[in-house]
């Protein structure tokens, strides 16, 4: 594998690569974003151009460096630097947060996280549809069959096979079985068809959703089948950045504000009121919190 592009991305401090590549992976197993023991973070990125491998490492507080091999392989720099979050500025959730004590303490722990994006709407719609309703490793499981069943992996070099995320296309000419043998309901496998055509048919665009504000395009969002307020958020906030929403109705995030506090009656309605349009903060620091089992950094409120 050659590389073919060499560029430095400017980051706004405090950022930390580790952090968001996490936050963006969720877990271990996501055969799609990965992170090899030296912290490089890869991917395979496709487009109707062509498939290209990103590998990106920090070099300093304030930089990445990005490598990419294939052909035109400059043009992902502006989505890799979305992606990564690099240029989000957080002043005002840090002052937020100081107002609730364990919050403030976990997001000491955890400076440097940034929000991470999806490439693109389709990819959020599909984790948003895949996550619905079931256990956060049951549907990463789910979603790496499903990636290993459509995709066509690529070589990374030293035996490392990267899966590029299956196009709208490629859902679409699946076959039903194959689907349903990846674990997919049903119910899913017409959702994610339904998000596949919308997107073909041109009734939902990338452009469009970025120019609406968050209510409206939350209720474009609803109007494709399988996908209601919850997934309208997860796709807002994992998708377009959309700090100002949060994906309520989610039995984790209880499960998670007891696990990291070993409270049982934290208002989570009344936290995100004190965060107001950084609320979506929360939830990358509750992912990251149960993650990284920073149950510790809560019960101490004071710890600089």
């Amino acid at each position: 594998m050659r590389f073919t592009v060499t560029a430095s991305l400017p980051v706004r401090a405090p950022y930390r690569l580790d952090l968001t590549a996490d936050a963006l992976r969720r877990l271990a197993g996501n055969i799609v974003d990965t992170v090899d023991a030296n912290g490089v973070y890869r991917r395979a990125l496709a487009d109707e151009r062509g498939t290209n491998i990103v590998a990106v490492r920090q070099t300093s507080a304030r930089e990445l460096e990005v490598r990419i091999a294939g052909r035109e392989g400059r043009r992902w720099l502006p989505a890799v630097a979305r992606m990564l979050g690099t240029q989000t500025t957080l002043t005002e959730f840090y002052r937020r947060a100081e107002a609730v004590p364990w919050l403030d303490a976990l997001a000491r722990e955890l400076r440097g996280l940034k929000p991470p994006r999806y490439p693109d709407m389709w990819e959020a719609l599909c984790h948003s549809i895949v996550f619905q309703q079931i256990s956060i490793h049951a549907a990463a499981s789910i979603m790496r069959r499903t990636i290993e069943a459509l995709g066509e992996p690529v070589s990374a070099g030293d035996g490392l096979l990267l899966f590029p995320f299956p196009r709208p296309r490629r859902m679409l000419a699946a076959n039903e079985a194959t689907l349903r043998g990846a674990g997919l309901s049903v119910n899913k496998v017409a959702h994610l068809r339904a998000a596949a055509q919308a997107i073909l048919g041109g009734d939902l665009d990338d452009a469009g959703i970025e120019a609406l504000p968050t209510e409206a395009a939350s209720d474009l969002l609803c109007e494709i089948r399988g996908i209601g307020r919850w997934s309208a958020a997860v796709v807002l906030l994992r998708g377009f950045g959309r700090l100002d929403t949060f994906p309520m109705g989610d039995s984790g995030v209880a499960r998670s504000v007891r696990t990291i506090t070993g409270n049982a009656s934290v208002n989570v309605d009344a936290v995100l009121a004190a965060l107001g349009p950084t609320r979506g903060m929360l939830y990358f620091h509750l992912l990251l919190g149960r993650m990284r089992n920073l149950g510790a950094a809560a019960a101490n409120p004071r710890r600089s």
